[in-house]
């Protein structure tokens, strides 16, 4: 069906053409479910290529993102999620399956993914208002059910932080190695390493994938001047530890 309000495109490079401005100018709401990290992958590639701009979050826009647990099935998908989420978006794993892969944009726009097929996969862009509050209601209320990514990584949380404590779980999610992120800091890079498997203990991450996805809510964690909850420090560094 295709009338101006219905448009069904074959293939990302299609609804890059069609619906990029779309994407561009989210303003308030980004709502976007998946079953894994491949679904949208190949709509971002094609807006690159076409050299559209790319969603942001900030600025008053919320985005939030929400995947089935098939996005967690190897390491390598942690670590893209953990760098989705440090980027600033919101990122919830549901144990249900997704109803519908789709994405919402300001309360406006609704693009729902066709099924997955041997060839280009379908997109079908929808601007009847009806039909996107119904998108939506239902796919936020997906959202709501699901699990934080840090819990849903098997974190209890994140707890109240001290500063020291911060420096080192930010220094962990930047992207440094542990040599300069001791260098950084301003100690060994032994000091350093120590320090950050006590914080791994404490909290609870079983990997650095973790704990870089917890980096990522650090700052927006109690401090320790304003919890009673503090994460412990490592022990005292003693001199050319």
């Amino acid at each position: 069906m295709e009338d101006g309000r219905i448009v069904t495109v074959r293939g990302e490079r299609e609804l890059a053409a069609r619906a990029g401005g779309v994407f561009a100018h989210a303003r308030e709401e980004f709502l976007c479910g998946a079953e894994d990290l491949m679904t949208w992958s190949g709509v971002n590639a094609a807006f690159r290529e076409g050299n559209r701009p790319t969603v942001r979050p900030g600025g008053g826009l919320a985005m939030r993102k929400v995947y089935s647990r098939r996005a967690l099935g190897d390491p390598e998908s942690e670590r893209r999620l953990a760098a989705i989420a440090a980027s600033g978006a919101q990122v919830r794993i549901s144990d249900a399956p997704l109803a519908r892969e789709a994405v919402v944009i300001d309360r406006r726009v609704a693009i729902l993914a066709g099924p997955e097929s041997r060839g280009p996969r379908t997109y079908t862009v929808v601007r009847v208002p009806e039909v996107v509050d119904g998108v939506r209601a239902l796919l936020y209320a997906t959202w709501e059910a699901a699990a934080d990514l840090p819990l849903a990584l098997g974190s209890a949380g994140t707890p109240a932080l001290t500063e020291d404590a911060r420096q080192v779980l930010a220094a962990l999610g930047s992207g440094l190695t542990d040599e300069a992120a001791a260098r950084h800091l301003g100690m060994s890079l032994r000091t350093y390493r120590r320090r950050v498997a006590d914080l791994m203990a404490s909290l609870g991450a079983t990997s650095r994938f973790q704990a870089g996805v917890l980096a990522s809510t650090a700052a927006s964690a109690p401090s320790a001047s304003s919890a009673h909850t503090v994460l412990p420090t490592s022990r005292p560094a003693t001199p050319h530890a």
